[in-house]
């Protein structure tokens, strides 16, 4: 039945055509040798060539004999066959349909795949970018199409890893967010392989990094509500942090980032970055976090910067140089990124014995974040810490414990991360609750409610040390 299709076929082209001796010795040629490059030499003809009925026919040949080739399950010797049709297609009007670079690219990919030897193999891949440069002339979407480009070359002749840069570069240029996620994994591992090849600067791995991870995050921000896009976005976010974690280390990073901060000082753009990068990657005890941060902080200033520039001051102990920083960082439009301050706040003024100052932010924690253990602990710490100096008697200078250990229950009850350390606090200061005896010699019972005075003043149980 095929074969009786092209004769057919081949028949009504001859007919049709044979005053038109243009293409004589095109029509003549019956090669259907794939790597053939005389053919590979598209005109500038309109949608359907010059001859656009020939045109038609030849594209309902090779489609046919493809569509074979497909139902097969890509077995079937007619692509063979379709090759020919197709190969004319391509040479002759090259705008007729998209679809003939997609499936011409599948048919190399097929020829390549079975390729005897190396050579052969480079070839075919050769002739796919050739296909590729075609279809962007044709039918534009360079960026998209770059993309596939970049990530056939890699994947057949992954040596071509520098060529293969240089395609991907172009195509996020170009696409942005739009990018492919397929596209910015393989971006960025031919970076790290133009780096280990010294062919770029190992400061391209962090500013790939930053550029990628920009793109990632609007996409998982974009894709809320589509579970099976988050999935995607977020494994590519796991692909790319993982082969970036070797390159992510304060020793790389800080180098690298102090020679920019120096060359350019007050761009900031760049400070933003700087600060980002180092602090995300916890290195922000680096002399090079604390003088980006305040640097833009003073050209800049932001509640984000300002929080940078407390913490880094937190971890030297300079607690009262760090409350206005963190004052200023209230400001912050995050709800989650605000109680994170709030818990600073709240940890300042626990240094400085400001109890009920501390109380009041640690409370503020709460109210945006009912979850977080850390301020419970915080609450709890300063009422044990608070117990002798809040009574004059056995029972009073003990009474404290009480409330501090239900801090600590609600600590592991509402954080999991809090559980280890929460049983270790009730644990020991349990021990410090007052005697059975003492109990009773003050008229109280154990479980009967009592309210904690001093700064305190809250309700807490009634009990005895076991």
């Amino acid at each position: 039945m095929k074969t009786k299709l092209k004769v057919v076929l081949l028949g009504l082209i001859g007919l049709m055509f044979t005053g038109n001796m243009a293409y004589a010795s095109t029509e003549n040629n019956k090669s259907s040798d794939p790597l053939d490059k005389s053919f590979y030499a598209p005109q500038e003809y309109g949608k359907y060539g010059k001859d656009s009925a020939k045109c038609i026919m030849k594209l309902s040949l090779y489609r046919e004999f493809y569509k074979q080739w497909k139902a097969s399950g890509y077995k079937s010797p007619s692509v063979y066959d379709a090759i020919g049709p197709w190969r004319w297609v391509f040479n002759n009007c090259p705008e007729a349909s998209q679809n003939a670079y997609i499936y011409g690219n599948n048919m190399m990919e097929y020829f390549m795949k079975k390729a005897d030897s190396d050579e052969d193999k480079a070839k075919y891949v050769d002739t796919m970018m050739m296909v590729y440069d075609q279809r962007i002339k044709h039918f534009g979407r360079e960026g998209y199409v770059l993309g596939r480009k970049g990530s056939d070359l890699i994947k057949f002749l992954p040596e071509e890893y520098e060529r293969a840069y240089h395609i991907f570069k172009k195509s996020v240029e170009l696409r942005g967010n739009k990018s492919e996620s397929f596209v910015l994994v393989y971006y960025f591992r031919s970076v790290i392989k133009m780096v280990n090849a010294e062919k770029l600067e190992k400061s391209a791995i962090v500013e790939t990094y930053d550029q990628l991870s920009e793109i990632i995050d609007n996409n998982i921000k974009a894709s809320k509500d589509k579970a099976k896009a988050l999935s995607a976005w977020e494994n590519v976010k796991g692909n790319i942090e993982l082969s970036f974690e070797p390159f992510a280390t304060c020793e790389d990073l800080i180098p690298i980032f102090s020679k920019k901060f120096q060359e350019n000082p007050d761009d900031i753009d760049l400070l933003e970055k700087i600060t980002g990068m180092l602090d995300k990657k916890d290195c922000t005890e680096s002399d090079l976090f604390f003088e980006t941060s305040v640097k833009l902080n003073e050209l800049n200033p932001s509640p984000n910067a300002s929080f940078m520039i407390a913490k880094m001051l937190m971890k030297k102990d300079k607690y009262d140089d760090a409350i206005p920083y963190l004052e200023d960082a209230l400001e912050i439009d995050d709800d989650d990124k605000k109680a994170d301050v709030f818990l600073l706040l709240s940890s300042v003024y626990r240094q400085k014995n400001s109890f009920e100052k501390a109380r009041s932010y640690a409370r503020n924690v709460l109210d945006l974040r009912p979850d977080e253990g850390n301020a419970y602990l915080i609450i709890g710490d300063m009422y044990a810490a608070s117990a002798s100096d809040c009574g004059n008697n056995d029972l009073t200078k003990k009474v404290a414990y009480w409330a501090a250990v239900d801090k600590y229950y609600k600590a592991k009850s509402v954080d999991p991360d809090m559980i280890d350390i929460a049983k270790k606090r009730i644990e020991t200061y349990s021990k410090h609750f007052p005697g059975s005896e003492t109990i009773f010699f003050y008229d109280l019972t154990e479980g009967d409610s009592y309210t904690v005075e001093c700064w305190i003043n809250e309700k807490t149980t009634v009990r005895a040390v076991k």
